[in-house]
């Protein structure tokens, strides 16, 4: 077996007690070790910018934090610390330090610690490549996360709608299975047949966006055979075993998506490598912790559009990320205010909608 089932809750239940010290403790601990050694080696000034960073990775990575609680609340107790702990290594070291420069090494074709030596001795030769790599990195993770966004709305049983007039007509399109990713094989060609650049970069952006479609696409099929099927019961299990480990990965790839825009974005602020791994690594556990919250605090079923405003987030970021392949590049303080906005929105009316069944009387 590699599930268990999880109580239904109840109504009646009172919201769970959740210690802000156990939850937070270690990221806050982190981030002032982090902002100490970049105060002690770059002086008051690389304090400011680490700062920034931590402020921006936080605001702009909410609607993440949102929608990894949704994925997180299914896994045990067990890989939920391994989400911390593990999960946190993964997001501050290998995706935003690592991945970078992978990344910079194919597309440039230097080796690995060519690119290293560019990373910390010559960051400024480094951004130069990483922004040239921009192409391949918005097709892979505006694909990945338009797949995210359009797998949630689409969905037949979904019966809760944010948005109304157009989620009703959105999710009765998820009967038909492949639709997704027909649409998005689709956006792919068309993507290679009008983005500009040479024959090899359309290539390039071909391959990146099918990669996306693909990984998207691997991951439901390893979690639904893992889980057993896709009835309703199967929805309603703590993760274990082989179906943990796949939604460990699918949130990593999750993770990845949202933090290639602000490594680049952030080279817009600095140069320095470290200071940008210090500063969004910190800003990365903080959101890591505000995931775990989320989940203890019971605060998706409290506010019932909350998860609705973080896929439509999703969407917008993975628009934004297809659109640079055309030249448009919104400043990065827009696309996060607006991915708040969102969040913003399905609170509030969240809140008002409760407050508006607590008065409607039941009805024998």
């Amino acid at each position: 077996m590699s599930t268990t089932v999880l109580d239904a809750p109840t109504s009646a239940a009172q919201p769970p007690k959740v210690s802000l010290f156990r939850i937070y403790w270690f990221s806050a601990l982190v981030t002032l070790l982090a902002w100490g050694a970049v105060a002690w080696g770059a002086g008051p000034a690389g304090l400011f910018t680490v700062i920034v960073l931590t402020a921006l990775e936080i605001t702009f990575s909410f609607d993440n934090a949102v929608v990894n609680s949704k994925l997180v609340t299914r896994l045990s107790p067990f890989w939920q610390k391994l989400f911390l702990t593990v999960g946190i290594f993964v997001a501050v070291f290998l995706v935003r330090f690592v991945l970078p420069i992978v990344i910079v090494q194919f597309a440039a074709g230097l080796g690995f610690v060519e690119v290293i030596d560019l990373a910390i001795g010559h960051p400024e030769e480094y951004a130069h490549h990483l922004e040239q790599a921009g192409p391949m990195i918005d097709a892979f993770g505006g694909t990945f996360l338009l797949m995210i966004g359009i797998a949630y709305f689409l969905d037949a049983e979904k019966d809760v709608h944010w948005i109304g007039w157009l989620e009703r007509r959105l999710a009765p399109l998820g009967r038909f299975d492949n639709l997704t990713i027909l649409a998005m094989v689709l956006g792919a060609l068309v993507m290679y047949f009008t983005v500009g650049g040479t024959l090899e970069q359309r290539v390039t952006v071909l391959t990146a966006a099918i990669i996306g479609v693909a990984l998207h696409v691997g991951l439901d099929l390893f979690g639904t055979a893992f889980e057993g099927g896709e009835d309703g019961k199967a929805k309603m299990t703590v993760l274990v075993g082989g179906a943990a480990a796949v939604m460990f990965l699918r949130l990593e790839v999750l993770d990845a998506s949202f933090s290639f825009d602000g490594v680049i974005g952030a080279f817009a602020i600095t140069t320095s490598v470290l200071v940008i791994m210090a500063g969004l690594g910190a800003g990365a556990m903080f959101v890591r912790s505000m995931t775990v919250h989320l989940v203890r605090a019971g605060t998706l079923g409290k506010y019932r559009y909350l998860e609705h405003g973080a896929h439509w987030a999703i969407l917008f970021l993975g628009v934004v990320m297809l659109l640079k392949l055309y030249g448009v590049h919104p400043p990065e303080w827009i696309t996060g205010s607006l991915g708040l906005v969102f969040i913003g929105l399905s609170v509030a009316t969240s809140v008002r909608q409760r407050r508006k069944d607590e008065r409607t009387p039941l009805v024998a």
